[in-house]
């Protein structure tokens, strides 16, 4: 067994609720009673065999059977977290302001050609760039205002993904390496 991270795509967005309480729940009814969850954005670490698609699928059928939610679930290991947090290229951002720098995570690895069409589009001082199973993207600007939008990221890169701010992938790296 080893620690896992789940971060839910859509949660507490466009009628999707779930608290912190209601995802445990449904965790341990899916077996998995030791969950640790972190804030109310649907994100949790859970001991498991492996961060695949399978368990993915049996998370999302866990909280669409307890809940009646339905939303994708991206699971990631500790050694996946890691190397994305190794492959960082935007260290100062993640120093100076973390909470605008993103981790999309992915259903794969970004394609050179995509990102590069992605930069294209870009219109403010957002940057984007790939890493392992994910895409990066700085706001300078703030996100909110941002023309960076998960849609025209997942437009771009043919990808779904689900996005966190660094502080909030640091906390899962640490939740999970603890």
């Amino acid at each position: 067994m080893q620690r896992v991270g789940l971060f839910l795509r859509a949660v507490n967005l466009a009628g999707c609720r779930l608290t912190s309480a209601d995802f445990k729940r449904a965790l341990a009814a899916a077996g998995y009673p030791d969950a640790l969850t972190l804030l109310a954005t649907g994100n949790a670490v859970i001991s498991a065999h492996s961060a695949d698609t399978e368990l993915e699928a049996a998370i999302a059928a866990g909280l669409e059977s307890t809940l009646g939610q339905t939303t994708e679930v991206y699971a990631r290991d500790g050694a996946e977290l890691a190397a994305v947090m190794a492959a960082n290229p935007f260290a100062a951002m993640t120093r100076d302001n973390p909470s605008h720098m993103l981790v999309v995570f992915l259903r794969g690895d970004p394609g050179a050609p995509e990102v590069q069409a992605l930069r294209g589009r870009i219109k403010g001082r957002e940057e984007v760039a790939p890493g392992p199973g994910c895409l990066y993207a700085t706001y300078p600007d703030g996100i909110g205002e941002s023309r960076l939008t998960a849609a025209m990221i997942e437009r771009a890169l043919s990808l779904r993904g689900t996005a966190r701010n660094w502080n909030t992938v640091r906390r899962m790296a640490e939740l999970i390496s603890s």
